[in-house]
């Protein structure tokens, strides 16, 4: 019996330490930016390299802020009152790549961050903040050359109503083109 009880607690000894080990969560890097989002001038909300968006609403009479709408989990973050009259809170975690909206509840009562763009989203005007992709630089307009899309109306046979279709050249596809029907108005005038 005592040997059982010595193997039950070295095991519970050795996994335990184990579990302490693996609970040191990575430290949120401090390189907070402001969001893209933001109307111009304000400072807040930011977000970070690792997706962590941190808040700062000015409330200096309320009791409890909160930003919610999934950010920080169930519950939404919540923001704690510096001295200064602002509540600030970062999110629990990091959170997806690209546009979330949000809310913020004041004592119970929602309103929109003032210091972002609102958006209708969710069957109301809500608040929004982008957390930059790893890959933004693919999205980016470039300095290369590019092509034209270009909205084209046809009557469809098969339908017999007025269609729409949009068509997309390659860059320097007019210029082949113009020269094409030069060569054919060329060749028929021989």
């Amino acid at each position: 019996m005592n040997y059982r009880t010595a193997i039950i607690l070295i095991f519970a000894a050795v996994t335990g330490s184990n579990c302490l080990a693996q609970n040191n969560a990575p430290a949120i890097s401090e390189d907070f930016k402001p969001s893209v989002l933001n109307q111009p001038g304000q400072e807040y909300p930011q977000v970070n390299s690792q997706g962590y968006a941190r808040f700062r609403i000015r409330a200096p009479r309320a009791d409890s802020v909160r930003v919610s709408l999934g950010l920080g989990g169930r519950g939404g973050t919540i923001l704690s009152k510096a001295d200064s009259g602002y509540f600030v809170g970062t999110t629990a975690g990091p959170m997806d790549e690209g546009f979330h909206y949000y809310r913020v509840t004041v004592d119970g009562a929602t309103f929109n961050d003032p210091g972002t763009l609102s958006y209708y989203g969710s069957v109301r005007w809500e608040s929004g903040i982008e957390i930059p992709a790893k890959d933004e630089d693919f999205y980016a307009l470039k300095n290369v050359p590019h092509g034209h899309v270009q909205q084209v109306m046809f009557n469809s046979a098969s339908t017999g109503t007025a269609r729409r279709a949009f068509v997309y050249t390659p860059p320097g596809y007019q210029k082949e083109q113009k020269q094409n029907e030069q060569d054919i108005v060329q060749w028929s005038c021989v």
